[in-house]
């Protein structure tokens, strides 16, 4: 490994970007406009693989038997790296969460790494990482091993508003989750004492949350609906489902919160005479656990690039399967603003905030700040142990879990 000055390094990955800025441009764009949902995003997996591909990459769609996802190689150093790319959409309103951003801002800044990677000592590791917004798809990676050769991992997220520092905890835990109640049909109108009524059983359960809510502590959310109830008003509802989601900050909160929230459907089970199944309908996420020096070079490395950092932002109340790597690696997910913007994520304004001047920015700087955090780490002698350190340290198969498990 040739010693680097970090300084005329990240000069480097700045004049990297500048002569890709146009391919990654016209890639944000065609993501962005191209939308495709959870799972299903085959044309923008094979878009970043094209590229990757084209710059020298070991490349592989489909990785760890995930159809959409992406595991792109470069370098042979002994500091591992992993980059994070998501690039599926929302239902009905496209990139409503900006994932073309994130998918093009990483992928800048593997290729801003890739011509220092052997100087730098750098394995340049690309997930392309399918499915955020509903499945959990680095959960999936996970417990396949995608993270168990990750020094420490990083990617970014496009926000509106204005940036914030990258140690604030944003994200929290959440479990989605469905109850079936299961009673008795009977007609209505002739008999409907011979029925037990499961939609009675459901509409009983959320009345109940409602009144937990008030003995909530702030940070914590439940939300739920039901999703069926009935097939006619003649007939007393023989099923019920009710699908829940419950957040919180803190895992131990979060288990509280969700032991509490079952209890409402155990009590109204009981109260209508129904039966009740509780069935898992994704994996759960974790809240995000910054790594405190990574936080630092970050927010270091944007302000160097000129913009402001604030440090006082409160928690925003999202999530991301990105949550469940910082449990078990060093790694960061911060946020990068596009500047100028107000709409609110999962929006269709927010989607249209994606694809603005100010969102192509964000991109580049997010890419810039990326990169320029990764040099950070592997020219710096003694922070390349520490995280060298943590993972020899590291039990075999530590990243391969789920927060059940």
């Amino acid at each position: 490994m040739a010693r680097l000055d970090l300084a005329v390094a990240k000069q480097s990955i700045k004049a990297e970007l500048e002569r890709r800025t146009d391919d990654l441009l016209a890639l944000n764009h065609a993501i962005h406009a191209d939308p495709e949902l959870s799972g299903e995003e085959f044309r923008a997996a094979e878009r970043i693989a094209f590229v990757l591909d084209d710059a020298g990459f070991e490349v592989e769609v489909g990785a760890y038997g995930m159809p959409t996802a992406i595991e792109a190689l470069y370098g042979d150093g002994d500091l591992t790296v992993v980059i994070c790319c998501e690039y599926d959409a929302l239902p009905g309103i496209g990139h409503g969460c900006g994932h073309n951003v994130i998918a093009a801002a990483g992928l800048g800044a593997a290729l801003a790494l890739a011509p220092l990677a052997a100087d730098a000592g750098l394995r340049i590791k690309l997930l392309g990482t399918p499915a955020e917004e509903h499945g959990g798809g680095k959960i999936e990676l996970l417990r396949e091993g995608a993270w168990e050769d990750a020094d420490f991992s990083l990617m970014v997220h496009g926000m509106s508003g204005t940036d914030i520092s990258a140690s604030l905890k944003l994200y929290t835990a959440v479990d989605r989750f469905d109850i079936i109640f299961t009673g008795k049909g009977a007609h209505a109108a002739s008999a409907p004492w011979a029925g037990i009524n499961a939609l009675s059983a459901a509409t009983l359960a959320l009345n109940a949350i409602g009144f937990l809510r008030q003995h909530m502590m702030q940070g914590v959310s439940m939300n739920a609906i039901i999703s069926q109830g009935g097939t006619a008003t003649n007939i007393i509802s023989e099923q019920a489902v009710v699908q829940v989601e419950v957040r919180a900050f803190e895992i131990a909160i979060w288990r509280d919160v969700k032991k509490r929230v079952l209890a409402c459907f155990e009590g109204a089970a009981i109260a209508t005479g129904c039966s009740w199944e509780y069935r898992r309908t994704e994996y759960a996420y974790a809240p995000v656990d910054p790594d405190p020096q990574l936080a630092k070079l970050w927010d270091d490395n944007l302000i160097a690039g000129g913009r402001t950092v604030d440090h006082t932002g409160a928690g925003g109340g999202g999530s991301t399967d990105m949550g469940n790597v910082t449990q078990v690696l060093p790694a960061i997910h911060p946020t990068i603003a596009f500047l100028g913007e107000t709409a609110i994520p999962h929006t269709a304004e927010f989607a249209t905030a994606a694809i603005t001047a100010a969102a192509d920015q964000a991109m580049l700087d997010g890419a810039q700040g990326l990169a320029a955090t990764v040099l950070d780490v592997a020219l710096n002698p003694a922070l390349r142990k520490h995280y060298q350190d943590l993972k020899a340290a590291r039990p075999a198969g530590a990243t391969q879990v789920s927060l059940e498990s």
